[in-house]
């Protein structure tokens, strides 16, 4: 299944699974120290609930997370 940007405004992104049961965000921390990543998967999702966040120093560490991400909770077409 594929993910699609749900809300990008400035400083934060977020994508959605194309069955609506798991969310990706990404967004600057408040400080402007760095990013917070965070997946969260509903409970009606066939993997179950799942809520799992990380805060990085750089983007490219945050862009790390959500390729990764994506690629973990993908569904199986």
């Amino acid at each position: 299944m594929t993910w699609s940007i749900r809300h990008d405004d400035e400083g934060l992104i977020e994508w959605e699974r194309e069955d609506g049961l798991a969310t990706i965000r990404k967004r600057r921390r408040g400080d402007g120290d760095g990013y917070i990543v965070r997946i969260d998967l509903l409970e009606q999702a066939p993997e179950g609930r799942t809520y799992r966040r990380e805060s990085v120093g750089t983007e490219t560490a945050a862009d790390e997370y959500v390729d990764r991400w994506q690629t973990e909770f993908a569904l199986e077409e």
